[in-house]
């Protein structure tokens, strides 16, 4: 979460407690009969606590600003408290059955809400529920990623605010693992500003692991079970991805996404989010809907290559007559390399083969003789 926020927050608590209120009660409540009996849920930027009576109980407060939460505690003797960063939960995988978000995505730089939804994945429960709400404004309208830190004409003047269309929460979503349910805008009676209020499910299914400057974006067909529980692409033990990957030099530890696009710039995301036992479960109408977020993902972060991991999809959709390589056609302006699946039950392609495909995209993504690791910490 953007530090200058945090401290406008630490600074304002008291007078933050004071000036504001639950604005839509009634949706936490509804949020929370949702939830099942007993189920741990987050009031994520809590502030002061003004949610945490709509909520239900077990509740906890979260917040990064540790003077927010001794608010929060003040009105709410008892009510558990963890101050911690958004984009760091300190709970369990999987330990969470909803997490309650009003208004503090916003404040998270716009390259890093990815992660940050990937974050909230792994933390909740399959079929738990997020609940969000953020800002969009005309800015968004532009570029997907408008933000602006407010000055001395704002009552608690310093902290960043990030602008997001519906279109481009519905794609960020979708991508960190979850199922869009409700996706509502409505004026805020201010110029430009509109509120963006989202709910969604967490799929059994991988998250994003993209950032703004991934120099290779790496798309697989669709997660497997063993991956989307694993939460790690390609992890099956049989799968010959990330040897091949740390042979040509794309990656360096073994099954680690985040140190991937980290060190080397390599994302990777999926062109169907659903998970399955076998690709080829999966249809054409998934595939054209895929391939159409995967197109407003490259516009957005604009990598050197997509690569996509096997010929389904790109065949199904786009070229059913195409062999592995350079796709003279692209996608969305960007230079597009399809290979064969890495799964060991692709006998027709040898591991040298599979490094051989993958070499070729890192020449695409960092020149002949580039040096992927020169990219470190191009994400932050």
């Amino acid at each position: 979460m953007d530090r200058q926020t945090v401290d406008a927050y630490e600074r304002g608590a008291v007078a933050y407690g004071e000036a504001r209120r639950a604005y839509h009660p009634e949706r936490a409540e509804s949020f929370a009969r949702g939830l099942p009996a007993g189920g741990v849920r987050l009031d994520l930027g809590s502030g002061p606590g003004h949610y945490i009576p709509h909520l239900g109980t077990p509740v906890v407060a979260a917040d990064a600003a540790v003077n927010m939460l001794f608010e929060a505690r003040r009105r709410h003797p008892g009510t558990p408290a963890a101050a911690c960063d958004v984009e760091a939960l300190p709970f369990r995988r999987h330990g969470l059955s909803g997490v309650w978000a009003s208004k503090v995505l916003q404040h998270v730089p716009p390259g890093r809400l990815p992660a940050t939804l990937g974050e909230l994945h792994r933390a909740l429960a399959v079929g738990g529920t997020l609940d969000l709400t953020l800002f969009d404004h005309d800015e968004a309208a532009a570029s997907p990623d408008r933000a602006r830190v407010t000055d001395a004409d704002d009552d608690f003047p310093g902290r960043l605010f990030a602008f997001w269309s519906p279109e481009a929460l519905r794609h960020l979503l979708v991508g960190a693992g979850f199922v869009v349910d409700d996706l509502d805008e409505r004026p805020t009676g201010t110029g430009g500003f509109r509120q963006l209020a989202a709910r969604a499910t967490r799929a059994r299914t991988l998250a994003d692991t993209v950032a703004p400057g991934v120099r290779v974006l790496v798309c697989g067909l669709n997660p497997s079970l063993y991956a989307a529980d694993a939460g790690i692409g390609f992890a099956r033990p049989g799968n010959r991805f990330w040897a091949a990957a740390r042979a040509a030099g794309l990656a360096t530890a073994d099954r680690d996404p985040a140190a991937a696009l980290r060190d080397h710039g390599m994302g990777m995301t999926d062109i169907v989010k659903r998970a399955t036992v076998a690709a080829a479960e999966l249809t054409p109408d998934e595939y054209r809907a895929g391939l159409a977020r995967i197109r407003w993902l490259l516009g957005w972060l604009r990598p050197r290559v997509v690569c996509f991991v096997g010929l389904a999809g790109w065949r199904a959709v786009v070229d059913r007559k195409a062999v592995p390589g350079i796709q003279p056609q692209g996608l969305a302006g960007v230079p597009t390399y399809v290979m064969p699946s890495t799964s060991g039950l692709n006998a027709s392609s040898r591991p040298a083969d599979l490094v051989e495909h993958l070499r070729a995209v890192a020449a695409l993504a960092y020149g002949a003789g580039g040096d992927p690791a020169g990219v470190a910490g191009h994400g932050r």
